[in-house]
Protein backbone atom coordinates (compact mmCIF):
# COMPACT_ATOMS: atom_id res chain seq x y z
CA UNK A 1 0.00 0.00 0.00
CA UNK A 2 1.40 3.39 -1.06
CA UNK A 3 1.79 5.82 1.81
CA UNK A 4 0.52 9.34 1.15
CA UNK A 5 3.06 12.14 1.64
CA UNK A 6 2.38 14.38 4.65
CA UNK A 7 -0.08 17.21 4.17
CA UNK A 8 -0.89 20.53 5.78
CA UNK A 9 -3.99 20.26 7.95
CA UNK A 10 -6.27 23.30 8.15
CA UNK A 11 -8.46 23.33 11.25
CA UNK A 12 -11.46 25.63 10.87
CA UNK A 13 -12.99 26.44 14.25
CA UNK A 14 -16.38 28.01 14.86
CA UNK A 15 -18.66 28.40 17.85
CA UNK A 16 -20.92 25.42 17.19
CA UNK A 17 -24.63 25.18 17.84
CA UNK A 18 -27.21 22.66 19.03
CA UNK A 19 -28.19 20.03 16.46
CA UNK A 20 -31.62 19.51 18.07
CA UNK A 21 -33.87 21.20 20.61
CA UNK A 22 -32.76 18.62 23.20
CA UNK A 23 -29.16 19.72 22.64
CA UNK A 24 -29.85 23.37 23.55
CA UNK A 25 -29.32 23.00 27.29
CA UNK A 26 -26.06 20.98 27.15
CA UNK A 27 -24.78 23.36 24.46
CA UNK A 28 -25.49 26.34 26.73
CA UNK A 29 -23.86 24.52 29.64
CA UNK A 30 -20.68 24.07 27.58
CA UNK A 31 -20.76 27.74 26.60
CA UNK A 32 -21.20 29.03 30.15
CA UNK A 33 -18.53 26.62 31.43
CA UNK A 34 -15.85 28.43 29.41
CA UNK A 35 -13.37 30.12 31.77
CA UNK A 36 -12.33 32.55 29.02
CA UNK A 37 -15.85 33.99 29.11
CA UNK A 38 -17.05 33.35 32.64
CA UNK A 39 -13.85 33.73 34.68
CA UNK A 40 -11.26 31.41 36.13
CA UNK A 41 -13.02 30.27 39.33
CA UNK A 42 -13.37 26.62 38.33
CA UNK A 43 -14.98 25.66 41.64
CA UNK A 44 -18.03 27.79 40.82
CA UNK A 45 -17.95 27.46 37.04
CA UNK A 46 -19.78 24.15 36.59
CA UNK A 47 -22.62 24.83 39.07
CA UNK A 48 -23.05 28.34 37.62
CA UNK A 49 -23.13 27.01 34.04
CA UNK A 50 -25.68 24.38 35.06
CA UNK A 51 -27.89 27.03 36.68
CA UNK A 52 -27.70 29.53 33.78
CA UNK A 53 -28.28 26.89 31.10
CA UNK A 54 -31.28 25.49 32.99
CA UNK A 55 -32.77 28.97 33.31
CA UNK A 56 -32.13 30.05 29.72
CA UNK A 57 -32.83 26.81 27.85
CA UNK A 58 -36.65 27.16 27.47
CA UNK A 59 -36.41 30.60 25.83
CA UNK A 60 -33.48 29.60 23.60
CA UNK A 61 -35.29 26.41 22.55
CA UNK A 62 -38.18 28.58 21.44
CA UNK A 63 -35.85 30.71 19.32
CA UNK A 64 -34.32 27.64 17.66
CA UNK A 65 -37.79 26.21 16.99
CA UNK A 66 -38.47 29.31 14.89
CA UNK A 67 -35.45 28.63 12.63
CA UNK A 68 -35.93 24.91 12.05
CA UNK A 69 -35.19 23.37 15.45
CA UNK A 70 -31.40 23.40 15.21
CA UNK A 71 -28.37 25.48 14.27
CA UNK A 72 -27.20 25.37 10.63
CA UNK A 73 -23.68 26.38 11.65
CA UNK A 74 -21.97 22.99 11.37
CA UNK A 75 -23.42 22.28 7.93
CA UNK A 76 -22.44 25.72 6.65
CA UNK A 77 -18.92 25.43 8.09
CA UNK A 78 -18.47 22.04 6.45
CA UNK A 79 -19.54 23.57 3.14
CA UNK A 80 -16.90 26.26 3.66
CA UNK A 81 -14.35 23.56 4.45
CA UNK A 82 -15.18 21.60 1.28
CA UNK A 83 -14.92 24.75 -0.83
CA UNK A 84 -11.60 25.67 0.80
CA UNK A 85 -10.26 22.16 0.13
CA UNK A 86 -11.02 22.60 -3.58
CA UNK A 87 -9.53 26.10 -3.66
CA UNK A 88 -6.28 24.88 -2.06
CA UNK A 89 -5.92 21.73 -4.19
CA UNK A 90 -3.80 23.38 -6.94
CA UNK A 91 -1.36 24.71 -4.32
CA UNK A 92 -0.19 21.49 -2.65
CA UNK A 93 -1.38 18.81 -0.26
CA UNK A 94 -3.95 20.22 2.12
CA UNK A 95 -6.76 18.71 4.15
CA UNK A 96 -9.40 20.85 5.82
CA UNK A 97 -10.96 19.78 9.13
CA UNK A 98 -13.88 21.39 10.99
CA UNK A 99 -14.11 21.63 14.77
CA UNK A 100 -16.55 23.41 17.08
CA UNK A 101 -15.87 25.10 20.40
CA UNK A 102 -19.06 24.25 22.29
CA UNK A 103 -20.75 21.43 20.38
CA UNK A 104 -19.95 18.43 18.21
CA UNK A 105 -17.55 17.76 16.62
CA UNK A 106 -15.49 19.09 19.53
CA UNK A 107 -11.93 20.31 19.02
CA UNK A 108 -10.40 17.31 20.83
CA UNK A 109 -12.17 14.80 18.57
CA UNK A 110 -11.04 16.63 15.44
CA UNK A 111 -7.44 16.91 16.64
CA UNK A 112 -7.44 13.11 17.05
CA UNK A 113 -8.68 12.81 13.44
CA UNK A 114 -5.90 15.11 12.25
CA UNK A 115 -3.26 13.01 14.01
CA UNK A 116 -4.43 9.80 12.32
CA UNK A 117 -3.36 11.10 8.90
CA UNK A 118 0.23 11.98 7.91
CA UNK A 119 0.52 15.69 8.76
CA UNK A 120 3.60 17.90 8.69
CA UNK A 121 1.97 21.07 10.00
CA UNK A 122 -1.36 22.37 11.27
CA UNK A 123 -2.81 25.80 10.55
CA UNK A 124 -5.53 26.74 13.03
CA UNK A 125 -8.02 29.16 11.51
CA UNK A 126 -10.85 30.36 13.77
CA UNK A 127 -13.70 31.67 11.64
CA UNK A 128 -13.92 34.94 13.56
CA UNK A 129 -12.40 37.79 11.50
CA UNK A 130 -12.12 39.98 14.61
CA UNK A 131 -10.04 38.84 17.58
CA UNK A 132 -11.63 38.65 20.99
CA UNK A 133 -10.60 36.69 24.05
CA UNK A 134 -14.20 35.42 24.10
CA UNK A 135 -14.07 33.86 20.62
CA UNK A 136 -10.70 33.43 18.90
CA UNK A 137 -8.81 33.49 22.20
CA UNK A 138 -11.07 30.86 23.74
CA UNK A 139 -10.87 28.62 20.66
CA UNK A 140 -7.08 28.81 20.46
CA UNK A 141 -6.73 28.20 24.19
CA UNK A 142 -8.87 25.08 23.93
CA UNK A 143 -6.88 23.87 20.92
CA UNK A 144 -3.64 24.39 22.83
CA UNK A 145 -4.89 22.50 25.88
CA UNK A 146 -5.74 19.56 23.64
CA UNK A 147 -2.56 19.81 21.56
CA UNK A 148 -0.29 19.89 24.59
CA UNK A 149 -1.78 16.55 25.65
CA UNK A 150 -1.99 14.85 22.26
CA UNK A 151 0.17 16.64 19.70
CA UNK A 152 3.69 15.50 18.84
CA UNK A 153 6.49 18.09 18.95
CA UNK A 154 7.55 17.34 15.36
CA UNK A 155 4.31 18.74 13.92
CA UNK A 156 4.42 22.51 13.65
CA UNK A 157 1.36 24.56 14.52
CA UNK A 158 0.55 28.01 13.16
CA UNK A 159 -2.52 29.95 14.38
CA UNK A 160 -4.25 32.76 12.52
CA UNK A 161 -5.48 35.21 15.14
CA UNK A 162 -7.33 37.86 13.11
CA UNK A 163 -8.21 38.88 9.55
CA UNK A 164 -10.59 41.79 10.02
CA UNK A 165 -8.76 44.00 7.48
CA UNK A 166 -7.86 41.33 4.91
CA UNK A 167 -8.64 42.90 1.48
CA UNK A 168 -10.57 39.88 0.16
CA UNK A 169 -12.67 39.62 3.32
CA UNK A 170 -13.51 43.31 2.96
CA UNK A 171 -14.37 42.67 -0.69
CA UNK A 172 -16.65 39.79 0.36
CA UNK A 173 -18.50 42.09 2.76
CA UNK A 174 -18.87 44.79 0.10
CA UNK A 175 -20.16 42.21 -2.35
CA UNK A 176 -22.91 40.90 -0.05
CA UNK A 177 -24.05 44.46 0.74
CA UNK A 178 -24.10 45.40 -2.95
CA UNK A 179 -26.02 42.23 -3.83
CA UNK A 180 -28.66 43.07 -1.22
CA UNK A 181 -28.95 46.63 -2.53
CA UNK A 182 -29.24 45.47 -6.14
CA UNK A 183 -31.87 42.83 -5.39
CA UNK A 184 -34.08 45.43 -3.66
CA UNK A 185 -33.27 48.33 -6.05
CA UNK A 186 -31.85 50.20 -3.08
CA UNK A 187 -29.63 53.25 -3.30
CA UNK A 188 -26.73 52.53 -0.95
CA UNK A 189 -26.10 56.21 -0.38
CA UNK A 190 -29.75 56.94 0.35
CA UNK A 191 -30.53 54.10 2.77
CA UNK A 192 -29.20 53.69 6.29
CA UNK A 193 -26.66 50.87 6.38
CA UNK A 194 -26.60 49.38 9.89
CA UNK A 195 -23.65 47.13 10.72
CA UNK A 196 -24.60 44.82 13.58
CA UNK A 197 -21.85 42.91 15.41
CA UNK A 198 -22.07 40.41 18.23
CA UNK A 199 -21.57 42.31 21.48
CA UNK A 200 -19.25 41.39 24.32
CA UNK A 201 -19.17 42.64 27.93
CA UNK A 202 -17.46 46.00 28.24
CA UNK A 203 -15.03 44.65 30.84
CA UNK A 204 -13.15 42.75 28.12
CA UNK A 205 -12.59 46.00 26.18
CA UNK A 206 -11.43 47.72 29.37
CA UNK A 207 -8.89 44.90 29.82
CA UNK A 208 -7.46 45.57 26.36
CA UNK A 209 -9.49 43.29 24.09
CA UNK A 210 -9.09 44.66 20.51
CA UNK A 211 -12.48 43.42 19.28
CA UNK A 212 -14.34 46.75 19.14
CA UNK A 213 -11.38 48.53 17.51
CA UNK A 214 -11.14 45.82 14.84
CA UNK A 215 -14.89 45.89 14.17
CA UNK A 216 -14.70 49.66 13.71
CA UNK A 217 -11.79 49.30 11.28
CA UNK A 218 -13.65 46.71 9.18
CA UNK A 219 -16.69 48.97 8.98
CA UNK A 220 -14.51 51.93 8.03
CA UNK A 221 -12.86 49.93 5.20
CA UNK A 222 -16.18 48.60 3.89
CA UNK A 223 -17.81 52.03 3.99
CA UNK A 224 -14.83 53.55 2.18
CA UNK A 225 -14.95 50.99 -0.63
CA UNK A 226 -18.71 51.36 -1.07
CA UNK A 227 -18.57 55.15 -0.96
CA UNK A 228 -20.82 55.43 2.10
CA UNK A 229 -20.74 58.78 3.84
CA UNK A 230 -22.93 59.76 6.80
CA UNK A 231 -25.48 57.01 6.23
CA UNK A 232 -23.82 54.07 7.96
CA UNK A 233 -23.95 53.06 11.61
CA UNK A 234 -22.45 50.45 13.94
CA UNK A 235 -24.27 48.66 16.74
CA UNK A 236 -24.03 45.48 18.82
CA UNK A 237 -26.47 42.67 19.53
CA UNK A 238 -27.00 39.44 21.53
CA UNK A 239 -26.53 40.82 25.03
CA UNK A 240 -26.89 38.26 27.84
CA UNK A 241 -26.89 38.91 31.58
CA UNK A 242 -26.65 42.02 33.78
CA UNK A 243 -23.16 43.25 32.80
CA UNK A 244 -22.66 46.38 30.72
CA UNK A 245 -22.01 45.47 27.07
CA UNK A 246 -20.68 47.24 24.03
CA UNK A 247 -23.20 49.69 22.60
CA UNK A 248 -25.29 51.07 21.19
CA UNK A 249 -27.55 48.04 21.02
CA UNK A 250 -29.08 47.17 17.66
CA UNK A 251 -32.58 47.61 19.00
CA UNK A 252 -31.78 51.07 20.42
CA UNK A 253 -30.22 52.21 17.15
CA UNK A 254 -33.22 51.01 15.11
CA UNK A 255 -35.51 53.00 17.43
CA UNK A 256 -33.36 56.13 17.07
CA UNK A 257 -33.31 55.87 13.27
CA UNK A 258 -37.07 55.38 13.18
CA UNK A 259 -37.49 58.53 15.31
CA UNK A 260 -35.52 60.38 12.62
CA UNK A 261 -38.03 59.16 9.99
CA UNK A 262 -35.53 56.89 8.24
CA UNK A 263 -37.50 54.74 5.78
CA UNK A 264 -34.93 52.31 4.34
CA UNK A 265 -32.61 50.27 6.55
CA UNK A 266 -30.20 47.48 5.59
CA UNK A 267 -28.95 45.41 8.50
CA UNK A 268 -25.49 43.94 7.85
CA UNK A 269 -24.06 41.08 9.96
CA UNK A 270 -20.47 42.26 10.37
CA UNK A 271 -18.89 39.79 12.83
CA UNK A 272 -20.64 36.65 11.56
CA UNK A 273 -19.35 34.69 8.53
CA UNK A 274 -22.20 32.13 8.65
CA UNK A 275 -25.90 32.17 9.37
CA UNK A 276 -26.92 30.98 12.81
CA UNK A 277 -29.27 32.04 15.62
CA UNK A 278 -27.98 35.62 15.69
CA UNK A 279 -28.84 36.21 12.02
CA UNK A 280 -31.78 33.88 11.41
CA UNK A 281 -33.67 34.68 14.61
CA UNK A 282 -32.35 37.96 16.01
CA UNK A 283 -31.93 39.80 12.72
CA UNK A 284 -34.57 38.20 10.51
CA UNK A 285 -37.33 37.86 13.11
CA UNK A 286 -36.72 39.91 16.25
CA UNK A 287 -35.20 43.06 14.73
CA UNK A 288 -37.50 42.94 11.71
CA UNK A 289 -40.49 42.94 14.07
CA UNK A 290 -38.96 45.81 16.06
CA UNK A 291 -38.32 47.81 12.88
CA UNK A 292 -41.96 47.43 11.84
CA UNK A 293 -43.11 48.32 15.36
CA UNK A 294 -40.99 51.49 15.30
CA UNK A 295 -42.38 52.53 11.91
CA UNK A 296 -39.48 51.74 9.57
CA UNK A 297 -41.05 51.24 6.15
CA UNK A 298 -38.43 49.04 4.47
CA UNK A 299 -36.17 46.65 6.39
CA UNK A 300 -33.58 44.54 4.58
CA UNK A 301 -30.88 42.17 5.78
CA UNK A 302 -27.66 41.58 3.86
CA UNK A 303 -26.87 37.85 3.57
CA UNK A 304 -24.19 36.32 5.76
CA UNK A 305 -21.11 35.35 3.78
CA UNK A 306 -21.68 31.58 4.14
CA UNK A 307 -20.26 30.10 0.91
CA UNK A 308 -19.33 33.41 -0.73
CA UNK A 309 -16.58 32.85 -3.33
CA UNK A 310 -14.79 35.91 -1.94
CA UNK A 311 -14.86 34.46 1.60
CA UNK A 312 -13.40 31.16 0.35
CA UNK A 313 -10.76 33.10 -1.58
CA UNK A 314 -9.93 35.09 1.58
CA UNK A 315 -9.52 31.88 3.61
CA UNK A 316 -7.30 30.40 0.89
CA UNK A 317 -5.12 33.52 0.83
CA UNK A 318 -4.85 33.50 4.62
CA UNK A 319 -3.61 29.90 4.58
CA UNK A 320 -1.09 30.47 1.79
CA UNK A 321 0.17 33.70 3.35
CA UNK A 322 0.57 31.94 6.69
CA UNK A 323 2.73 29.26 5.08
CA UNK A 324 4.79 31.71 3.06
CA UNK A 325 5.37 34.54 5.47
CA UNK A 326 4.97 33.71 9.14
CA UNK A 327 6.98 31.60 11.55
CA UNK A 328 5.46 28.35 12.72
CA UNK A 329 5.00 28.19 16.48
CA UNK A 330 2.60 27.00 19.10
CA UNK A 331 0.89 29.97 20.71
CA UNK A 332 0.90 30.17 24.50
CA UNK A 333 -2.17 29.53 26.60
CA UNK A 334 -4.05 32.72 27.44
CA UNK A 335 -2.32 34.82 24.75
CA UNK A 336 -1.91 38.52 25.55
CA UNK A 337 -4.63 40.75 24.15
Amino acid sequence: MTEHPPSTAILLINLGGPDSLDAVRPFLCNLFSDPDIMGQNRLLLKPLAWFISRKRAPAVQKYYSLIGGKSPLLELTRQQGDALNKALAPHGRFEVFVGMRYWHPMIEKVVKEILISPVRQVIVLPLYPHYSATTTGSSLNEFNRVWQRLGPDKIKVSPIREWYDHPTYIRAMCDTIQQCADSHHLDLRGASIVFSAHGIPLRFIEQGDPYARQIEKSVELIAGQLGLRENYHLCYQSRVGPLEWLGPSTEKLLKELAAKKVRDIMLVPISFVSDHLETLYEMDILYREKAIEYGIANFYRAPALNNSPFLIEALKELVLQQIAGRSMKIIPLNPPL
